[in-house]
């Protein structure tokens, strides 16, 4: 009897405990050890009720898929740099528009205002106000008005370099997350903030800047406080030029086009980021024959006749001109051709051997670089304006790594000594320096606002006919917040497991 009762009290007692660990489980301990979280005196580990990547400023979440990147219209020009092939483009945020005249000079007075130690930032941030010269054309005018006259302010900024946006890119990336924390309580606004000393995401993180602190959040570990870390998901991620296959399929939007998003016929495309083969709007509404974008019609025709102008601008337009497309996106045809992130290579991952292993996300630019640190493993001192040092990792470094081999892939099986020898200025002018340039301009004949349409650009050069927009990339499920990571099954208690 007494063995009886002890092995009744041990069952008992193990299913109390058992039962005791599921109640912790559920009210926000470890599933894996019973250990509770977010408390102090079980040592402080924290997991965080995540709310959800924010929408930052004028983006808009383009939800990821398959689509049929390249070549939809006939290759009239027969370079046959742009094969189709089927791809996927992970979820990711994209300007609704343009970047405009207004939001470049609220960079450049930033930089003017901030770094006055270094006053050669600012006038290298300057457009190149002079691409409107003409020897036989007289747009002398736009010279001193297109970026500086109000008039212009909401018109898409041009005569900015790809490199020039790069620093764009890390400015807004910043100024953004310092808004945030502003926001939330954590740091004062410091309108005063001077060179070395001012607000850098990464130079924060790392501990390397010293903020006007309004309440910093609580550390469990220690009973204090300490500074946001990148754990809390707090901060978003860097701005960035969005790459050539997520710039082409925002473009397309083929969500729009229900019968193909709910049979999944990736095969079937459009030509523009509207449907058929017109410039005009088809459709029995109000809106209908409107301009769908802004483009050259013809021979010396940009804008038609007086009375009964077809796009009414001879140059460009303001950047929320014309009708979204699908995701939400205005001029992603026409107005200016933009900037994206890709070196130019007339060869597309098609070519290679191992194609299969580069049809997510493709892209062509990877140069991997770190953070430098000291022999012990910390940073150093970031630079004179306040940001972290880098440097780019060799190929040394890589041996007996799987994933990738090379530091600096933008050649990477480009063809070069297989099919054709790239000789910058003496055969070709592609290299490493060329850059992707999509969506035609104002300058442009119909044929150049397909989005598959590519060309390129020197990464340093800029011209009165190209812009750009950024890009953010998407954290977690790929069509929203409450998004649980894709079609799976959930046990329901008492009923059969559901598809949802």
């Amino acid at each position: 009897m007494n063995y009886k009762f002890f092995a009744l009290l041990i069952v008992g007692s193990l299913i109390s405990s058992c039962s005791l660990f599921n109640k912790k489980s559920a009210s926000g301990s470890s599933d894996t050890t019973g250990w509770k979280y977010n408390d102090a005196e079980w040592g402080g580990f924290e997991k965080l009720e995540y709310e959800g990547q924010a929408t930052a400023p004028n983006l808009v979440l383009i939800p990821g898929g398959t689509f049929s990147m390249g070549q939809t219209d006939e290759d009239v020009t027969f370079e046959w740099n742009n094969i189709s092939r089927k791809v996927t483009v992970s979820s990711f945020y994209m300007d609704e528009t343009e970047v405009s005249n207004i939001a470049w000079k609220e960079y450049v007075y930033y930089l003017d205002r901030v770094y006055e130690s270094f006053p050669e930032v600012a006038q290298d941030a300057l457009p190149d106000e002079k691409v409107w010269y003409d020897e036989l054309s007289y747009n002398d005018p736009l010279v001193e008005t297109y970026y500086r006259h109000p008039a212009y302010d909401d018109y898409p900024v041009v005569g900015v370099s790809w490199e020039q946006t790069q620093e764009y890119c890390k400015w807004r990336t910043d100024v953004v997350n310092e808004a945030i924390l502003i926001e939330r309580g954590i740091l004062n606004p410091t309108p005063d903030q001077k060179d070395d000393n001012s607000f850098n995401t990464e130079a924060y993180l790392a501990g390397q800047y010293e903020p006007n602190v309004r309440k910093n959040l609580p550390d469990l570990q220690t009973g204090g406080e300490r500074a946001v870390r990148y754990e809390d998901g707090i901060m978003l991620p860097s701005f960035r030029l969005p790459t050539e296959a997520e710039w082409e399929y925002a473009a397309l939007a083929l969500i729009g086009n229900h019968d193909n998003a709910k049979d999944a016929l990736i095969s079937q495309r459009r030509f523009y980021p509207w449907d058929g083969k017109s410039s005009r709007f088809q459709g029995h509404t109000s809106e209908q024959g409107r301009m769908l974008a802004n483009f050259k019609r013809g021979k010396g025709d940009y804008m038609g006749t007086a009375g009964n102008l077809n796009d009414n601008a001879s140059t460009t337009a303001p950047v929320r001109a014309f009708l979204a497309n699908d995701f939400g996106l205005y001029n992603m045809a026409g107005n200016v051709s933009e900037w994206v992130q890709d070196v130019y290579r007339p060869l597309t991952s098609t070519t290679l051997s191992d194609a299969e292993n580069h049809d997510l996300n493709p892209f062509r630019g990877n140069v991997y670089k770190e953070v430098m640190k000291d022999e012990y493993g910390e940073y150093l001192e970031k630079d004179s304006l306040g940001r972290m040092k880098y440097r780019t990792l060799t190929d040394e470094e890589l041996e007996g790594r799987t994933n990738y081999r090379t530091a600096d892939a933008r050649d990477y099986k480009d063809g070069d000594d297989e099919f054709v020898e790239y000789q910058y200025g003496k055969y070709t002018l592609i290299s490493d320096s060329s850059r992707v340039i999509k969506g035609g301009s104002w300058a442009d004949r119909l044929y150049w606002l397909a989005p598959s349409a590519r060309r390129f650009y020197d990464q340093d050069k800029s011209d009165r006919t190209i812009g750009f927009r950024c890009a953010m990339t998407r954290v977690g499920g790929p069509t929203g917040n409450e998004d649980t990571g894709g079609n799976t099954f959930k046990q329901k208690k008492g009923k059969k497991r559901k598809y949802k």
